[in-house]
């Protein structure tokens, strides 16, 4: 069942309508590489006592065969934009997935 889900994963990857080309930097050095992923930028909210607000986010998914260990610091570069990696980066349950969250550089 992996093996489809992963080639399942692998079609996504390589739909230009969903996936897009960016460079990946760990450390946020160096000349990168090369990934696809798919942007998730929707909006969080954090709340502030009784008060909730809500700032725009970047949230990207990315292969692990691509990527396997992101980390805080890292850096993606998509459309001549550059984000930060912050936080914990999170796999899904296939363990086939990372999900990062970013700030703008």
């Amino acid at each position: 069942m992996s093996d489809a889900f992963s080639a399942a994963m692998d079609d996504l990857f390589a739909d230009p309508n969903i996936a897009r080309d960016a460079i990946w930097r760990p450390g946020g050095i160096g000349n990168g590489v090369p990934v696809r992923l798919i942007a998730k930028q929707n909006d969080q909210v954090s709340e502030f006592g009784d008060i909730g607000v809500v700032s725009a986010t970047a949230r990207f998914d990315l292969r692990v065969s691509e990527v396997p260990n992101p980390a805080e610091g890292d850096t993606i570069t998509l459309d001549g934009e550059t984000c930060v990696v912050q936080g914990e980066p999170l796999r899904d349950t296939g363990r086939l997935i990372w999900t990062i969250d970013t700030r703008p550089a």
